[in-house]
Order: structure tokens, then C-alpha cells, then sequence
């Protein structure tokens, strides 16, 4: 009895293991008319099958796509681009259920450019399209299609294959994710062969964002703030001057050059990417590039200590530092929101941030015991370079 209960236990075990990576495969799933097709496809993002049959002798191509939308009550779209490898200028499937009805319905659009997303017949005949909603939540998008004569005799299509989050006003797609999974979706499908090649612009793409996620995370989210903290606190220590000053002109102008190099990179990625606008990571960019410009002629036009006119540039001073130091944090986390790497990573970042908060805050209390401590004292040696009245700790230098 013991023997037959643990056999059985063992088995649905083995069975409840095997069951996810049996239904990951497209040679596994079924259709509620049962369709047949004579190739099927593991796309090789966004968990998406395609399942097509090809006639070459009327160049009709059959097409069974199948997807789940980023979050319920999304879309699913399959499409082919005539012209290029990429979403702008394809021609698109789209189904997502009718808000009314709760029934999945296939809808065309023309997707001239980034910007503009319209519901359109498409430049190709699509003699026969329907759509179903599966048991898993899946969405699925049937279609036959009359391949263009030019692309026939090529004999593979660009394809491209998307999910969003959900449908707006007037059936109008709210706008995809543009995480690498993304920006992976597209390929090259041979017809003939019934073989799918990725291509590797979404890889250069991808090496292109992190690369100035990277340098601006360094640059404005971590060498600016560990500059100003010198500046503010090292300089309390007789001992350190004018180390403290080095230190902190090598950190700023660091950061600031790596930080052009990040903003350099940022305008390439949007050249490259018409109609894809991140409007607050953008002016927030453009803001710390100004800002820092600024803030590095502080270096050429410091006026010396006793000077009249270096009270108002140390306001200057200080508040702009003050400007760079908190856009820089903020637009760090927005960098994170729009490129999606792995949690680690940002929460490598916050430990970081925290960290140098905690070291702040410590360094702010000893920092006011020195300086309360040489008031006691009455020193008549000026604490920063101003006269004797102006002998407590000044704000920030960066």
C-alpha cells in the first residue's frame, strides 16, 4: 500500500515538473478548430509561438500566432514589414478582446512611424482573419495572407510580433514596454524552409542603452553626490586642506566629462529612435548637461576668498551643485524605470545612495561638532577663507 501510494505520489510529481516545459513548446499546443500547420516556431521572446503553412504556388501564407498581453485586458499583434526590419512601416494583426462583449477581435493597422499607429487595410490582401481567447489567457491570431509578389520571390518575410498592456479611447494601443525582451521581437521568417533568424539590431540597441544607463549612473548618480560630499564635509578637517579641493575638482570634472559622454550616447539612441520619447528622462537630461556646463566655469571664474564678489559666487556655487545633485538621483531611477534591467542592479544603486546618505548624515554631526567646538573655542583662524563673522560652516562647495 506504502509502495503503490509512493509510486503514485512520484509520478504526479514528475508530471506536475514536466507539465510547464511540455506547454512551452509550440509542438504541444491545440487549436479549437483544429487547425493544422506544417511549421511551428518558439519565438524567442516574449513567450510567442507562430505556427504557419505556405503555399507557393498561390504564395498564400497561413498564420496561427499566439501571445499573452502584458497585462490583462492588453493586445497581441503579429506583423510583417515590407521594407525593413523594424515596427515602423510594418504591417500589423492586432487582437484584443472588445471592451463590450469580452469576445477577441483581429484589427489591422498601418504602423507608418512610431507616432503614428492607425487602424488601416493593410498594403497586402488578408482574404481571412479571426482571433480566440484560450484556457491559458492567452490570446491567438489566425490569419491568411496573400504575400506580396516581391517578398514571394525572395522567399522570406521581416516579421515582428508585439504585446502591450491594454486599449484606449477609440481602440487606440497603449504604448508596448521597450525592455530588451521588447526590442528583441522581430526576425526574419524563411517561408520555404520554415526557419526563423533573429536579427542583432535589438542587441545593439540594447548594448547602446546600457552602456549610457552606465555612465550616467556613475557619472551624475554617484561621482557628483561623492564630490559634494567632499567638498562639504572633508574640508571641516584643518589636516585636509587643500586635499579636499583636488579631490573634489577630480571628481566633479570626472563627472562631468563621463556624464557628456552619457548625454552623447542619449542622443544617438534617439536619433535612432523616432517617435520612441521619454519626455522627463529627456528634459531632466538636458537640464543636468546645462547645469553642469555651468558649473564647471565655476572652476575658471572663482574669485579669491576675500573678494567681494565671492559671496554671490558661492551661491551660484551652491545652488546649482545643489540642482545637479538631486535631478542627477532622480533621473538615474527614471533611467531605470525605462530600461528594465535586472532588479539587482537597481537595487546595487539604491544600496549605494543609502549608504552615502548614511555616511552624509554621520559626517554632518561631526562635521557641526567641529565647527561648534572651534566657536567655543572662539578661534580667530577663519574656518573657510571668509572673515571672522562669516566663521561658521558655509553650505555646500562643489
Amino acid at each position: 500500500m506504502a509502495t503503490s501510494l509512493s509510486a503514485s505520489l512520484f509520478f504526479t510529481f514528475w508530471a506536475l515538473l514536466i507539465s510547464p516545459a511540455i506547454s512551452l513548446t509550440c509542438s504541444s499546443q491545440k487549436f479549437t478548430k483544429n487547425q493544422v500547420y506544417s511549421n511551428c516556431l518558439d519565438l524567442p521572446s516574449l513567450a510567442s509561438y507562430l505556427h504557419f503553412t505556405y503555399d507557393p504556388s498561390n504564395t498564400t501564407l497561413s498564420v496561427a500566432f499566439i501571445s499573452t498581453p502584458s497585462k490583462p485586458g492588453g493586445w497581441i499583434s503579429w506583423a510583417i514589414n515590407p521594407n525593413a526590419t523594424g515596427m515602423a512601416g510594418s504591417q500589423a494583426l492586432v487582437v484584443y478582446k472588445n471592451s463590450t462583449t469580452g469576445v477577441a477581435v483581429v484589427h489591422t493597422f498601418d504602423i507608418s512611424s512610431y507616432s503614428s499607429i492607425v487602424p488601416k487595410d493593410l498594403s497586402f490582401e488578408v482574404p481571412d482573419k479571426t482571433a480566440e481567447t484560450r484556457s491559458d489567457g492567452s490570446l491567438a491570431i489566425f490569419a491568411t495572407i496573400k504575400v506580396p509578389a516581391n517578398l514571394a520571390a525572395k522567399g522570406t518575410i521581416n516579421q515582428v510580433w508585439q504585446v502591450g498592456p491594454g486599449v484606449g479611447e477609440g481602440g487606440m494601443l497603449e504604448k508596448h514596454d521597450f525592455a530588451a525582451a521588447n526590442l528583441h521581437s522581430k526576425g526574419t521568417l524563411d517561408l520555404k524552409n520554415g526557419q526563423s533568424s533573429t536579427n542583432s539590431g535589438g542587441d545593439t540597441t540594447v548594448k547602446k542603452k546600457n552602456i549610457h544607463g552606465i555612465l550616467n549612473a556613475v557619472s551624475w548618480g554617484i561621482l557628483f553626490p561623492l564630490g559634494a560630499m567632499i567638498a562639504r564635509y572633508i574640508r571641516s578637517f584643518e589636516s585636509a586642506d587643500p586635499a579636499w579641493f583636488y579631490l573634489h575638482v577630480f571628481c566633479q570634472i570626472s563627472a562631468y566629462a563621463i556624464g557628456v559622454a552619457g548625454w552623447g550616447t542619449g542622443l544617438k539612441l534617439g536619433s535612432e529612435s523616432s517617435g520612441i520619447t521619454y519626455s522627463g528622462h529627456r528634459y531632466i537630461g538636458i537640464a543636468l548637461f546645462v547645469l553642469a556646463t555651468v558649473q564647471i566655469f565655476a572652476l575658471f571664474l572663482r574669485p579669491k576668498k576675500d573678494h567681494k564678489l565671492r559671496f554671490y559666487w558661492n551661491i551660484y556655487h551652491h545652488s546649482f551643485g545643489y540642482a545637479i545633485l538631486v535631478l542627477g538621483i532622480i533621473n538615474v531611477f527614471k533611467g531605470f524605470n525605462i530600461l528594465k534591467p535586472e532588479h539587482k542592479w537597481k537595487s546595487a544603486y539604491m544600496i549605494v545612495i543609502i549608504a552615502m546618505g548614511g555616511i552624509s548624515l554621520l559626517l554632518e554631526a561631526i562635521t557641526w561638532m567641529v565647527v561648534l567646538k572651534r566657536k567655543s573655542r572662539k578661534s580667530t583662524k577663519p574656518y573657510d577663507g571668509y572673515n571672522n563673522a562669516q566663521s561658521n560652516q558655509q553650505p555646500l562647495a562643489m
